[in-house]
Protein backbone atom coordinates (compact mmCIF):
# COMPACT_ATOMS: atom_id res chain seq x y z
CA UNK A 1 0.00 0.00 0.00
CA UNK A 2 1.27 3.50 -0.89
CA UNK A 3 1.90 5.96 1.92
CA UNK A 4 -0.18 9.07 1.18
CA UNK A 5 0.44 10.81 4.49
CA UNK A 6 3.07 13.12 2.97
CA UNK A 7 0.86 14.39 0.15
CA UNK A 8 0.06 18.11 0.14
CA UNK A 9 -3.63 18.80 0.85
CA UNK A 10 -5.36 20.06 -2.28
CA UNK A 11 -6.47 23.32 -0.63
CA UNK A 12 -2.84 24.10 0.26
CA UNK A 13 -1.80 23.43 -3.32
CA UNK A 14 -4.50 25.82 -4.55
CA UNK A 15 -3.35 28.47 -2.09
CA UNK A 16 0.24 28.07 -3.29
CA UNK A 17 -0.81 28.30 -6.94
CA UNK A 18 -2.66 31.55 -6.22
CA UNK A 19 0.34 32.90 -4.27
CA UNK A 20 2.45 32.24 -7.36
CA UNK A 21 -0.10 34.09 -9.51
CA UNK A 22 0.15 37.11 -7.20
CA UNK A 23 3.95 36.99 -7.09
CA UNK A 24 4.14 36.87 -10.88
CA UNK A 25 1.82 39.88 -11.20
CA UNK A 26 -1.02 37.98 -12.83
CA UNK A 27 -3.36 39.91 -10.55
CA UNK A 28 -2.60 43.46 -9.46
CA UNK A 29 -3.55 45.05 -6.12
CA UNK A 30 -7.27 45.71 -6.12
CA UNK A 31 -8.04 43.15 -8.84
CA UNK A 32 -10.87 40.73 -8.28
CA UNK A 33 -9.93 37.06 -8.33
CA UNK A 34 -11.93 34.63 -10.48
CA UNK A 35 -15.08 33.31 -8.89
CA UNK A 36 -15.06 30.19 -6.73
CA UNK A 37 -16.82 28.37 -9.56
CA UNK A 38 -14.15 29.41 -12.06
CA UNK A 39 -11.32 28.42 -9.72
CA UNK A 40 -13.02 25.11 -8.96
CA UNK A 41 -13.10 24.38 -12.70
CA UNK A 42 -9.47 25.45 -13.10
CA UNK A 43 -8.22 23.14 -10.34
CA UNK A 44 -10.74 20.34 -10.85
CA UNK A 45 -12.09 20.44 -7.30
CA UNK A 46 -15.27 21.48 -5.52
CA UNK A 47 -15.98 25.03 -4.37
CA UNK A 48 -15.52 24.13 -0.69
CA UNK A 49 -11.89 23.16 -1.36
CA UNK A 50 -11.33 26.41 -3.27
CA UNK A 51 -12.89 28.37 -0.43
CA UNK A 52 -10.47 26.75 2.02
CA UNK A 53 -7.50 27.84 -0.10
CA UNK A 54 -8.82 31.39 -0.45
CA UNK A 55 -9.36 31.60 3.30
CA UNK A 56 -5.70 30.79 3.85
CA UNK A 57 -4.65 33.71 1.64
CA UNK A 58 -7.10 35.99 3.44
CA UNK A 59 -5.62 34.96 6.79
CA UNK A 60 -2.19 35.92 5.43
CA UNK A 61 -3.48 39.33 4.36
CA UNK A 62 -2.79 38.67 0.69
CA UNK A 63 -6.41 39.03 -0.35
CA UNK A 64 -9.60 40.50 1.07
CA UNK A 65 -12.99 38.89 0.76
CA UNK A 66 -16.25 40.79 0.71
CA UNK A 67 -19.55 39.08 1.29
CA UNK A 68 -21.48 38.93 -1.95
CA UNK A 69 -18.69 40.63 -3.93
CA UNK A 70 -15.88 38.07 -4.08
CA UNK A 71 -12.16 38.02 -3.30
CA UNK A 72 -9.81 40.89 -4.13
CA UNK A 73 -6.04 41.24 -4.09
CA UNK A 74 -5.12 43.31 -1.05
CA UNK A 75 -3.82 46.77 -1.83
CA UNK A 76 -2.10 49.38 0.29
CA UNK A 77 -4.62 52.04 1.33
CA UNK A 78 -4.11 55.38 -0.41
CA UNK A 79 -3.08 58.26 1.85
CA UNK A 80 -5.50 61.16 1.39
CA UNK A 81 -4.59 64.35 3.28
CA UNK A 82 -7.39 66.57 4.56
CA UNK A 83 -6.34 70.17 5.01
CA UNK A 84 -7.25 73.70 3.98
CA UNK A 85 -6.48 72.91 0.34
CA UNK A 86 -7.76 69.54 -0.81
CA UNK A 87 -7.33 68.67 -4.47
CA UNK A 88 -8.28 65.14 -5.54
CA UNK A 89 -5.92 64.98 -8.52
CA UNK A 90 -2.94 66.39 -6.62
CA UNK A 91 -3.50 64.14 -3.59
CA UNK A 92 -3.66 60.94 -5.62
CA UNK A 93 -0.70 61.89 -7.81
CA UNK A 94 1.39 62.67 -4.72
CA UNK A 95 0.52 59.22 -3.36
CA UNK A 96 1.82 57.61 -6.56
CA UNK A 97 -1.66 56.66 -7.79
CA UNK A 98 -3.36 57.44 -11.10
CA UNK A 99 -6.41 59.62 -10.34
CA UNK A 100 -9.66 59.41 -12.26
CA UNK A 101 -13.13 60.87 -11.81
CA UNK A 102 -16.30 59.68 -13.51
CA UNK A 103 -19.35 61.88 -13.74
CA UNK A 104 -22.51 60.07 -12.64
CA UNK A 105 -24.98 62.97 -12.71
CA UNK A 106 -25.03 66.76 -12.84
CA UNK A 107 -28.38 68.29 -11.99
CA UNK A 108 -29.87 71.63 -11.05
CA UNK A 109 -32.34 71.40 -8.17
CA UNK A 110 -33.38 73.14 -4.96
CA UNK A 111 -31.36 73.14 -1.75
CA UNK A 112 -32.42 70.95 1.16
CA UNK A 113 -32.44 72.27 4.72
CA UNK A 114 -29.03 70.77 5.50
CA UNK A 115 -27.46 72.03 2.28
CA UNK A 116 -28.88 75.50 2.80
CA UNK A 117 -27.47 75.65 6.32
CA UNK A 118 -24.01 74.52 5.17
CA UNK A 119 -23.95 76.97 2.26
CA UNK A 120 -25.61 79.88 4.15
CA UNK A 121 -28.42 80.16 1.62
CA UNK A 122 -32.16 79.67 1.91
CA UNK A 123 -33.89 76.32 1.74
CA UNK A 124 -35.23 75.94 -1.78
CA UNK A 125 -32.60 78.18 -3.39
CA UNK A 126 -31.26 76.79 -6.70
CA UNK A 127 -28.11 74.66 -6.51
CA UNK A 128 -26.07 72.44 -8.81
CA UNK A 129 -25.55 68.90 -7.49
CA UNK A 130 -22.60 67.01 -8.96
CA UNK A 131 -22.54 63.24 -8.33
CA UNK A 132 -19.39 61.32 -9.20
CA UNK A 133 -17.10 58.35 -8.67
CA UNK A 134 -13.43 58.70 -7.68
CA UNK A 135 -10.89 56.05 -8.68
CA UNK A 136 -7.22 55.36 -7.98
CA UNK A 137 -5.37 53.18 -10.50
CA UNK A 138 -8.73 52.23 -11.97
CA UNK A 139 -10.15 51.01 -8.65
CA UNK A 140 -13.17 52.82 -7.15
CA UNK A 141 -12.26 54.45 -3.83
CA UNK A 142 -15.16 56.84 -3.23
CA UNK A 143 -18.50 58.17 -4.39
CA UNK A 144 -19.33 61.79 -3.77
CA UNK A 145 -21.94 64.51 -4.09
CA UNK A 146 -20.89 68.17 -4.30
CA UNK A 147 -23.49 70.91 -4.07
CA UNK A 148 -22.85 74.45 -5.37
CA UNK A 149 -25.07 77.52 -4.80
CA UNK A 150 -25.97 78.86 -8.23
CA UNK A 151 -26.18 82.41 -6.86
CA UNK A 152 -22.39 82.30 -6.28
CA UNK A 153 -21.39 79.90 -9.08
CA UNK A 154 -23.67 80.75 -12.03
CA UNK A 155 -23.11 78.48 -15.03
CA UNK A 156 -21.20 75.81 -13.14
CA UNK A 157 -23.52 73.03 -14.33
CA UNK A 158 -22.36 73.54 -17.90
CA UNK A 159 -18.75 73.99 -16.79
CA UNK A 160 -18.32 70.38 -15.69
CA UNK A 161 -16.55 68.48 -18.43
CA UNK A 162 -16.16 64.79 -19.00
CA UNK A 163 -13.40 64.59 -16.36
CA UNK A 164 -15.52 66.34 -13.76
CA UNK A 165 -12.81 68.59 -12.31
CA UNK A 166 -14.29 70.75 -9.57
CA UNK A 167 -11.27 73.08 -9.60
CA UNK A 168 -11.54 73.68 -13.34
CA UNK A 169 -15.31 74.14 -13.22
CA UNK A 170 -15.03 76.70 -10.43
CA UNK A 171 -12.26 78.53 -12.28
CA UNK A 172 -14.49 78.70 -15.36
CA UNK A 173 -17.20 80.49 -13.37
CA UNK A 174 -14.86 82.97 -11.72
CA UNK A 175 -13.77 81.19 -8.53
CA UNK A 176 -10.00 81.48 -8.81
CA UNK A 177 -9.22 79.62 -5.59
CA UNK A 178 -10.96 78.02 -2.65
CA UNK A 179 -10.10 76.45 0.69
CA UNK A 180 -11.72 73.98 3.04
CA UNK A 181 -13.43 75.65 5.99
CA UNK A 182 -14.67 72.56 7.84
CA UNK A 183 -14.61 68.76 7.67
CA UNK A 184 -16.53 66.10 9.57
CA UNK A 185 -15.69 62.38 9.24
CA UNK A 186 -17.96 59.58 10.43
CA UNK A 187 -18.00 55.79 9.97
CA UNK A 188 -21.04 54.38 8.14
CA UNK A 189 -22.12 51.21 6.35
CA UNK A 190 -22.46 50.96 2.59
CA UNK A 191 -25.95 51.09 1.19
CA UNK A 192 -26.98 49.18 -1.91
CA UNK A 193 -26.24 51.93 -4.46
CA UNK A 194 -22.89 52.88 -2.94
CA UNK A 195 -21.90 49.21 -2.80
CA UNK A 196 -22.74 48.83 -6.49
CA UNK A 197 -20.60 51.79 -7.56
CA UNK A 198 -17.71 50.90 -5.26
CA UNK A 199 -17.74 47.17 -6.09
CA UNK A 200 -18.11 46.15 -2.46
CA UNK A 201 -20.79 44.37 -0.47
CA UNK A 202 -23.75 46.13 1.09
CA UNK A 203 -22.94 46.79 4.72
CA UNK A 204 -19.16 47.10 4.21
CA UNK A 205 -17.50 49.93 6.20
CA UNK A 206 -17.22 53.38 4.66
CA UNK A 207 -15.77 56.68 5.87
CA UNK A 208 -18.13 59.58 5.16
CA UNK A 209 -16.57 63.02 4.91
CA UNK A 210 -18.77 66.13 4.98
CA UNK A 211 -17.03 69.40 4.17
CA UNK A 212 -17.59 73.04 3.24
CA UNK A 213 -15.29 74.92 0.88
CA UNK A 214 -15.18 78.72 0.73
CA UNK A 215 -13.94 81.25 -1.82
CA UNK A 216 -11.33 83.94 -1.16
CA UNK A 217 -14.02 86.16 0.35
CA UNK A 218 -14.97 83.44 2.83
CA UNK A 219 -18.35 82.65 1.26
CA UNK A 220 -19.32 78.95 1.00
CA UNK A 221 -19.22 77.79 -2.60
CA UNK A 222 -19.28 73.99 -2.16
CA UNK A 223 -20.84 71.55 0.27
CA UNK A 224 -19.43 68.09 -0.35
CA UNK A 225 -20.14 64.64 0.99
CA UNK A 226 -17.81 61.77 0.10
CA UNK A 227 -18.11 58.09 0.96
CA UNK A 228 -14.66 56.44 0.99
CA UNK A 229 -14.12 52.66 1.00
CA UNK A 230 -12.75 51.99 4.47
CA UNK A 231 -9.90 49.66 3.49
CA UNK A 232 -8.82 51.54 0.35
CA UNK A 233 -8.12 54.97 1.81
CA UNK A 234 -6.35 56.46 4.81
CA UNK A 235 -7.57 59.94 5.68
CA UNK A 236 -4.77 62.02 7.20
CA UNK A 237 -4.97 65.45 8.80
CA UNK A 238 -2.75 67.86 6.89
CA UNK A 239 -1.77 70.68 9.25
Amino acid sequence: MCDTSSKTPIWQAIAQALRSDLAEGRYAPGDKLPTEAALAERFGVNRHTVRHGISALADEGLIRTRRGAGAFVASTPTDYPIGRKVRFHDNLTAAGRLPEKRVLLVEDRFATDGEAQALTINTGDPVCAFHGLSLADGQPIAVFESVFPLSRTPGISAAFGAQGSVTEALANVGVADYTRASTRVTAVRAGATHALHLQIAEGDPLLRSSSVNVNLAGSPIEYGRTWFVGDRITLTLDT
